[in-house]
């Protein structure tokens, strides 16, 4: 199957051909129609099989083929009155677009990728798109959301913020599409979750997507979603089979110079490494530079700025390591990632798919390595029983 086989619009399909996309993803080809039509989605879906594009191009087509939707001051969207830079109110609102769309992520790294497709995608159509997030100066989001957004990408907690402030409004939502729930989960976004969703109109398509499954996902499900199809285009928290997953046992002590000695042999590579902690993760980034290994750390203590660019120097290939934690990493899409290394073992089993999906993604293939000291023994039976495989075990070069 190919797009052209999809029924997508021509604006849409011409900038999805742009981007050199011929043949649809299993996930692409099975949710694409199913979002067209108008359906609810309960997606299982792990990270790297081309989830964003199954639900924005459906949604960037549904919302070109209808009117936009514009709100007024006597309309069922109230518009806040206009006001200058210290807040004070000047005359009546102007007529502007309304939000359509609601895409709620767990980090800010992953609304900044699934906004740069909707930008991709849907370059022809006219239509309108921002992120919000935390950790920057909420001004220049404002300033967006007043000129009249159509899609909008948030994070739980910037969302709610400005929603208590009144400066988005979910009156005139259509479509509710919530991505990484069990990440969701995993960083204790389900009570935000809660409180959003009484906000949200009771007349909605939501999409649901997760790559795995804990119960309280599931629960969480069934309160969201209206006769879902659902589709599941890999085993609940399997990894992906283009991905060889390979394993060191060594101790603590050992692991730096392990990891020095591995990153000097893969210098062709780009290389994502996990650290557990934001401690560690600078403490390894330390630990390289004297190596002579050119790197940067991303954490949940650097600054947005500084994370951006270090993302876009990882992403060009200006440096070809990478140390984040796992909440820094959602959302890091490299298509030539070559190598991902657990310097540490996940707190949470289901993180370890997670983590190594970041490499294999659309086809290509990739590497895991991960380090095992005897204090991670426990955790590691744990990911292979959950993944249903042993990993390669590779002697200690040390």
């Amino acid at each position: 199957m190919t797009f052209d086989e999809l029924n997508i619009a021509e604006p849409i399909l011409r900038a999805v051909r742009e981007k050199g996309y011929t043949t649809p993803t299993p996930i692409q080809q099975q949710a694409i129609p199913v979002v067209a039509r108008g359906r609810d989605i309960f997606g299982i879906a792990q990270t790297g099989t081309g989830k964003t594009a199954a639900f924005a191009i459906p949604l960037l087509q549904t919302l070109w083929q209808e009117k936009p939707r514009r709100a007024t001051e006597d309309g069922n969207n109230p518009l806040p009155p206009r006001k200058d830079r210290k807040g004070r109110s000047h005359g009546k609102p102007k007529e502007q677009r309304v939000i359509r769309v609601l895409i709620l992520t767990p980090t800010r790294e992953l609304a900044l990728q699934i906004d740069a497709c909707f930008a991709d995608y849907g370059k022809y159509t006219g239509l309108r798109h921002t992120a919000i997030f935390g950790g920057v100066k909420q001004r220049p989001q404002t300033d967006k959301l007043h000129q009249g957004i159509d899609i909008l990408i948030a994070t739980p907690g910037r969302l709610l913020d400005l929603i208590g402030q009144g400066e988005v409004h979910l009156d005139g939502l259509t479509h509710f599409v919530l991505d990484e729930a069990d990440r969701m989960l995993d960083m204790g976004f389900i009570s935000d979750i809660k409180r959003l969703l009484p906000m949200l109109p009771k007349k909605r398509q939501t999409l649901f997507f997760s790559a795995t499954m804990p119960e309280a996902i599931v629960s969480l499900s069934r309160n969201m979603l209206t006769n879902p199809v659902r589709i599941e285009v890999t085993p609940v928290s399997s990894t992906v089979d283009t991905v060889a997953q390979s394993l060191y046992y060594v101790e603590k002590p050992e692991k730096k110079g392990l990891l020095v000695s591995v990153l000097k042999q893969e210098t062709d590579k780009s290389v994502l490494v996990f650290s557990r902690t934001k401690h560690g993760a600078d403490n390894i980034s330390r630990t390289l530079q004297k190596a002579g290994i050119d790197n940067a750390a991303i954490h949940g203590n650097k600054s947005q700025g500084a994370r951006q660019r270090a993302l876009a120097d990882f992403k060009s290939g200006k440096i070809k390591v990478m140390v984040a934690t796992d909440i820094a990493a959602r959302g890091i899409d490299i298509k030539e990632l070559g190598l991902v290394i657990n310097y540490d073992l996940p707190d949470v089993v289901e993180t370890y798919v997670h983590r190594i999906g970041r490499t294999g993604r659309a086809g290509a293939t990739g590497t895991a390595l991960t380090f095992c000291s005897a204090d991670d023994r426990s955790m590691l039976k744990d990911i292979q029983k959950l993944i249903g495989k042993q990993l390669h075990v590779i002697s200690n070069p040390q």
